[in-house]
């Protein structure tokens, strides 16, 4: 979740334009604007305690201090801001500038949350539905899920959508699922476009619909999202609501193998095998199904297997120099 602060956006685009001027000018005057800042802030104004804050944490105009950016935080906190309080939340959470806490964490979101503050709603649902400093309750998951999708939070409609699909706190309903995803799918949710895509894949809680299946998994794909370039390019290779495309197939296998998907590293081995979408090739073949099988996966161990049984001992030993050229550079640009 974005943290976002109107205040401090301000400053850093006053900061911007006085870097038009000259560097001795613009030193002076952002060391101005940094001084306004801490006045303020120790005059007790919360959102100018917030921006110093933010500043320490992030390393901007100061050095990166998360202890420095805790103590503002938290002086906001106290004095009842819910933005502090609900940042407080998440430093105590994620353990930066003091120990992780989870109860300390809980006690913050709680306070956050109970001024409507929908960060605060919706990270005290995370830690009810994973347990953390407090004791697993699906129930109370939801219900603060619930307000802060009210709110319009995206990530609160789109755990309320696996709620539904998983039946957590509720009964298992893929129809409801599939309204929640769609609500946090138009507003941008990759998660839930995936999700969305897979339920309208699959015709579950709406009838099977391989076109609307796509433009979710579209929305989520552009969004880098590997699961999803995975499902185009099985969708194109099977001519599943778009015309078949071998090419454009591999194309969206690349596009996930390139971000470690085992199953599209599998697909692309598999064509090359067969010679789909291009020149049949043993050595790119095997390339990507070894790095499949590096995951374990035992129809990719089983393909370079066959695949090495074919080849020529400079072709085997190519492949593999490539399989782990390919690993070096974390699967990009491998072929």
């Amino acid at each position: 979740m974005k943290l976002q602060n109107k205040f401090f956006t301000l400053s850093v685009i006053g900061l911007l334009a006085l870097s038009l001027a000259s560097p001795i000018s613009y030193a002076r005057k952002k060391h101005n604007a940094l001084e306004s800042t801490l006045q303020k802030a120790r005059q007790g104004n919360a959102k100018a305690q917030i921006a110093i804050g933010f500043m320490y944490a992030a390393g901007k105009g100061v050095p990166q201090d998360y202890a420095e950016a805790i103590k503002w935080y938290r002086l906001a906190a106290t004095h009842g801001d819910s933005e502090g309080q609900f940042i407080l939340g998440t430093m105590y959470q994620y353990g930066r500038g003091v120990a992780q806490d989870y109860a300390e964490s809980v006690k913050w979101y709680r306070l956050a949350a109970a001024q409507h503050n929908a960060g605060g709603q919706l990270f005290l649902g995370n830690m009810y539905y994973n347990g953390q400093g407090v004791t697993q309750d699906y129930a109370e998951a939801i219900k603060w899920y619930g307000l802060a999708a009210e709110q319009g939070d995206a990530e609160g409609q789109y755990y309320i959508g696996v709620m539904y699909y998983n039946g957590q706190g509720v009964p298992q309903d893929y129809a409801e699922a599939i309204k929640w995803y769609r609500l946090a799918a138009e507003r941008g949710n990759a998660k839930a476009q995936y999700n969305a895509g897979n339920m309208y894949f699959s015709g579950q809680g709406v009838p099977q619909d391989y076109a609307e299946a796509i433009k979710w998994y579209r929305l989520a794909a552009a969004q880098g999202l590997a699961h999803a370039q995975y499902y185009i390019g099985v969708m194109y290779y099977n001519g599943q609501g778009v015309p078949q495309d071998y090419a454009e197939a591999i194309k969206w296998y690349r596009l996930a193998a390139e971000q470690g998907d085992a199953k599209a590293q599998f697909n692309i081995g598999v064509m090359y095998f067969k010679g789909q979408g291009g020149i049949q090739d043993y050595v790119r073949a095997h390339m990507w199904a070894n790095l499949a099988a590096m995951h374990g996966g035992a129809d990719a161990v089983k393909i370079r297997n066959d695949l090495a049984s074919k080849m020529t001992p400079e072709q085997l030993e190519k492949a593999q120099k490539m399989a782990r050229a390919c690993q070096a550079k974390k699967f990009k640009n491998c072929d």
